[in-house]
């Protein structure tokens, strides 16, 4: 297994997606607790194509939602990472920070530690002026994670990509600054 990170934290390596991780990111994505907060779960051809997506975008930009190894076991355990929204909305175009990680990964402090450093590394090495977060009000979770890494909420908006009347239709947006 490849085991070159673009960067790490205390725990954890940041890297570009392998082909290894499409059986694993399939099972998290058709696992209905880590998919709580999305309208569905997906199937393996759904998730192999967010992981194509997400390298291809890696490629192009140098970021993505990145792989992530926890270090001390070298296992896949999700991704943290800074993307390209794929959406518009009154805020777009403009990165956004995000997370999904195994259950059994969760309530490590893991998403926390990940998204400080893929902040930093989005600040000093990027150069990116300011980074966005969104997550339904309900995913208390997500919105703790905002708080931690000093993120402040900017109000809600109704997601393009979500049909109308959906409970996950209307989404809460953070905001963090350089």
């Amino acid at each position: 297994m490849e085991t070159k990170y673009r960067f790490t934290s205390e725990r954890l390596g940041f890297r570009n997606w392998q082909e290894s991780d499409k059986i694993p990111f399939a099972k998290m994505s058709a696992d209905k607790d880590v998919m709580e907060f999305f309208p569905a779960t997906r199937n393996k051809q759904e998730s192999d194509a967010l992981v194509d997506r997400l390298s291809n975008h890696y490629q192009e930009f140098g970021y993505t939602f990145f792989a992530v190894d926890e270090l001390k076991t070298k296992q896949f355990i999700g991704f943290i990472g800074i993307l390209n929204t794929s959406f518009e909305a009154y805020f777009t175009p403009c990165v956004e920070i995000g997370w999904r990680l195994q259950k059994e990964s969760w309530n490590k402090g893991f998403a926390t530690e990940g998204a400080k450093r893929c902040l930093k590394y989005g600040f000093e090495i990027l150069d990116f002026k300011e980074i966005y977060a969104i997550t339904p009000p309900k995913n208390k979770k997500s919105e703790n994670v905002m708080l931690k890494i000093g993120m402040e909420k900017q109000g809600t908006f109704e997601h393009p990509k979500i049909e109308d009347g959906h409970w996950l239709k209307t989404e809460m947006l953070y905001k963090i600054e350089k």
